[in-house]
């Protein structure tokens, strides 16, 4: 399997000791990866770091993040918004919070769509409504035409998950995407991220629900205090931990493995 994605990184906050400390991985083309840990062990900043995010939030990354062999910190931001968005997607924690509440749902993929494309607006609606399709949200003018603000947790979920396909990315990352749903919603959004996976797209699963990584990836990672402790096959490292703090986290799901 090709390597897309080979991390090699440090990085915290102003002030901070370093919230993700010598962190290693490495994804394959197409390959669905999880990252697990406890709160507070680094998760959600390993999405910010690796499209070198931080630096808006007053953070740091220093290291390596190579995408394709390119190492994404040595650009500038000019050049690493041309890969933001288009070949990496992120799919963050929080959809309601990371839409515009005074932009109309259409206008969202609008200015995703102007700012990798030449093409004019009108060429992306058919691509929209496809998308919209696949994640099960209404595919017509007067669903675009809503406000954040008319959707459900679940809705905002499927639309941020069309927005970061928008582009066909090589790689989409998934950050606690399934946090703040009910178990119905979870399992729709898990089948499409396995969808999503199946298409091609490789996958970084960033999650502390133990079953749904082993339900969706081939490989995980087990994150404790912003150093990976364990790496391996999903079945293999679920059943079999090595690392002490990796059987605790394990041990803690009341019912193993998920039926």
């Amino acid at each position: 399997m090709n390597q897309l994605l080979q991390v090699r990184c440090s990085a915290g906050y102003v002030a901070s000791n370093p919230v993700l400390d010598g962190l290693e991985f490495s994804i394959g083309e197409g390959e669905a990866f999880g990252l697990v840990g406890e709160s507070g062990a680094g998760k959600s900043t390993v999405g910010l770091a690796l499209l070198n995010l931080l630096q808006w939030t007053g953070g740091w990354v220093t290291g390596e993040v190579r995408f394709r062999g390119q190492n994404l910190l040595t650009l500038r931001e000019r050049e690493i918004r041309r890969i933001r968005g288009k070949e990496i997607a992120l799919v963050p924690q929080s959809p309601l919070a990371s839409l515009n509440p005074a932009l109309r749902l259409e206008a969202h993929f609008k200015e995703a769509w102007k700012v990798h494309r030449s093409e004019p607006w009108r060429s992306a609606q058919d691509r929209v409504m496809e998308l919209l399709a696949a994640v099960q949200l209404p595919s017509n003018d007067g669903f675009l035409k809503r406000y954040p603000r008319e959707l459900s947790v679940g809705m905002a979920q499927r639309l941020v998950i069309a927005l970061a396909l928008l582009h066909q990315p090589a790689l989409v990352i998934a950050d606690e995407p399934t946090s703040a749903l009910d178990p119905v919603t979870q399992a729709d959004i898990l089948r499409l991220f396995a969808d999503i996976n199946a298409s091609g797209s490789a996958l970084l699963y960033i999650s502390h629900d133990l079953p749904s990584v082993a339900a969706l990836c081939a490989r995980v990672a087990i994150l404790q205090r912003g150093r990976v402790v364990e790496e391996g096959l999903c079945d293999e490292v679920f059943r079999k931990p090595a690392h002490p703090y990796a059987h605790r986290l394990i041990q803690a799901v009341a019912v193993w493995p998920p039926r």
